[in-house]
């Protein structure tokens, strides 16, 4: 086994671990988002497009960059 190279079993525990806490993670993000949503009531909350925009655009950019996080071996590198 290479100096690289993980154990059988503790990848195993480092892949359950992955699961278990970005299913959690994932899980509180939707429930965040569907409470966001709650304040599209207009009963309850004076809003303009604008400020709505503005908020799901920053959410659009940390969902970029987290996703970007997370690549395989993908690079934007310039070349000539």
């Amino acid at each position: 086994m290479k100096n690289t190279e993980i154990h059988p079993i503790k990848q195993e525990m480092r892949t359950h671990r992955f699961k278990r806490i970005a299913t959690k993670r994932t899980n509180d993000i939707i429930r965040k988002i569907h409470i966001l949503g709650n304040c599209s009531n207009r009963s309850s909350y004076d809003y303009t497009e604008q400020e709505v925009n503005k908020i799901f655009a920053a959410i659009g950019k940390e969902l970029k960059s987290a996703n970007a996080r997370f690549s395989f071996g993908r690079r934007t590198e310039f070349k000539l």
